[in-house]
């Protein structure tokens, strides 16, 4: 669902930042949650995008990333550089809906709204140890089913497989745990045929709330340096995302802050998005 379209509610509709040509929602993390709730009260299917710096850049080469993210119902600026660019354009309550703290406040709002949750992604074993950690720290949260994909497509009887699953646990949100731009494309192929209100791509989440992956101090996250604590955990996979990426970033968003670069992005029909139940 595209919140441009006409017929879309206006309980729905929310201003947008544009950067680098992506819309990125300007809302805050209390607009993220009221517009999740109101809209599993729908029973209508969509996709949540988490989106900072890596998804932005990625989304440059890709015509298909940037058509699914800007499709999504919420764009979430994931990061502390998208609140600050929405802040200089004028978006001065946008601030970072950050993924693994949505995912702990929807679990914390589940248990009072009876909302169901269903797992997917993550190397093997990490869906059901997430199961684990959240029902622990949220009693009477509702996991009712996880799924770990193989590091590939899915095959036609996997993929029956995954759907009858979801079919037979009706959860209200689906958390994907994906890496960018995989969950993206898992999201866009398959929100109207998994018939989940609220798929939600939330990446190294499993691994955070795991412990698999080690959280930043709160002081960090909001100074904007998270990428910094992530690189010097796992520097050999994640230095080129972090230094050229962040570079690159900071440079194209100066050239379009001075007129200099243009955004004329192709429409892209949801066939042409590529499969992607791949694994991270």
């Amino acid at each position: 669902m595209s919140l441009d379209e006409p017929n879309a509610e206006d309980v729905f509709r929310h201003p947008h930042a544009d950067i680098l040509g992506i819309l990125l929602s300007a809302i805050d993390m209390n607009r993220a949650m009221e517009l999740t709730q109101r809209w599993i009260a729908t029973g209508r299917s969509t996709y949540i995008c988490m989106t900072g710096v890596h998804g932005v850049m990625e989304s440059q080469s890709n015509a298909q990333l940037r058509r699914v993210l800007n499709e999504a119902f919420i764009n979430a600026p994931d990061g502390m550089p998208m609140s600050w660019v929405g802040w200089l354009q004028g978006h001065r309550h946008m601030d970072r809906v950050y993924g693994p703290d949505f995912m702990k406040n929807c679990c914390r709002l589940s248990v009072e709204k009876g909302f169901r949750h269903y797992l997917y992604g993550g190397k093997p074993g990490v869906a059901q140890a997430l199961k684990h950690v959240l029902e622990e720290r949220f009693p009477g949260l509702q996991i009712v089913g996880t799924y770990t994909p193989p590091f590939r497509n899915l095959t036609h009887d996997e993929e029956d497989e995954l759907l009858k699953d979801v079919q037979n646990a009706k959860p209200d949100i689906l958390w994907v745990g994906l890496s960018t731009p995989k969950q993206e494309f898992f999201m866009a192929e398959y929100v109207d045929r998994l018939r989940v209100p609220l798929l939600v791509g939330v990446g190294a989440a499993f691994d955070f709330h795991t412990g698999r992956i080690q959280e930043a101090p709160a002081w960090i996250k909001r100074s904007g340096l998270q990428w910094l604590h992530r690189l010097l955990q796992d520097p050999r996979r994640l230095w080129r995302r972090y230094l050229l990426n962040n570079s690159a970033f900071v440079w194209l968003m100066v050239l379009q802050s001075l007129g200099l670069q243009s955004h004329r992005w192709r429409s892209v029909r949801t066939s042409e998005v590529p499969s992607s139940t791949t694994n991270s």
